[in-house]
């Protein structure tokens, strides 16, 4: 079973219908069970979609609008026969032009929760962030999937808070898990978020780590939105997952080598038995 991350800083790259394009195009090629998307935009003066294909709202859903990255993706992909479950959730104004947020894709119908994880609650504020949980299957075994984007380790109530909300949230469920996206805190960063994640009660690994085969590992090479002073090359999109479940290889995508780039980060694919 193919799955995908990527934070898409969708509608703020060049040329974003053609990005949208080939990222329909890798998804069905690699045939992917689930995906997490993070930086899901839609504009807030756009207008509503009507009646948005395969939607599982969550239960304070705002509006899906016919601009929704997400929901032209999905929209996409119908067209070439390949039919995708999907929920969203928003967090915050991006730009001051877009309604932020982060979604999820499954081959199999979604079961979703928004969890906000951020002292902030208000989408005015950067600062509020909100994770997508969404309970769905592989085949016939069940599975937990979360989208997200966290905030730095250095923002006061950020990662570290964050984290321990998100925790809270999954400690009980019987399902595995698997964690994906954007979480602003790089691997090589000792004593930080990364290692509070692998050292957490939720028993997770870095699919990094624990793959047999590896193709690439870090997801953003320059100076990034967020990350304007960066000279380094760092690992910060992940998908962490329960220790049962076997990785089978670990994959840097749209990196402008085996895929073209199509966002500011790139993304990443594991194989899981």
């Amino acid at each position: 079973m193919n799955i995908l991350t990527l934070n898409t800083h969708s509608w703020l790259e060049k040329h974003p219908l053609e990005k949208l394009q080939q990222l329909a195009a890798q998804i069905i090629r690699e045939d992917y069970a689930i995906i997490a998307l993070q930086e899901v935009n839609q504009r807030i003066d756009s207008s509503l979609a009507i009646s948005p294909q395969n939607f599982h709202p969550t239960k304070e859903q705002l509006p899906i609008h016919e601009d929704n990255f997400a929901h032209l993706l999905v929209q996409r992909l119908k067209e070439q026969g390949h039919d995708y479950h999907w929920s969203w959730t928003y967090n915050h104004i991006g730009y001051d032009l877009y309604h932020e947020g982060v979604a999820l894709l499954s081959k199999q119908p979604i079961q979703p929760t928004a969890l906000v994880v951020s002292a902030e609650k208000d989408p005015n504020d950067y600062r509020t962030r909100v994770a997508l949980i969404g309970q769905t299957k592989v085949g016939k075994k069940s599975i937990t999937a979360v989208s997200c984007h966290y905030s730095w380790w250095t923002e006061v109530g950020g990662f570290a808070d964050e984290w321990s909300k998100t925790e809270a949230a999954l400690q009980n469920l019987s399902s595995p898990l698997i964690i994906m996206g954007d979480f602003n805190n790089p691997a090589s960063a000792k004593y930080t978020g990364y290692e509070l994640v692998l050292n957490s009660p939720l028993l997770l690994q870095d699919s990094f780590l624990a793959a047999k085969e590896k193709r690439g590992e870090h997801t953003v090479e320059k100076a990034i939105d967020g990350w304007g002073e960066n000279q380094e090359k760092l690992r910060i999109d992940f998908i962490f997952t329960s220790q049962e479940i076997a990785i089978s290889s670990y994959q840097v995508m749209f990196d402008g080598k085996y895929t073209p780039i199509v966002s500011d980060h790139f993304g990443v694919a594991v194989t899981i038995q």
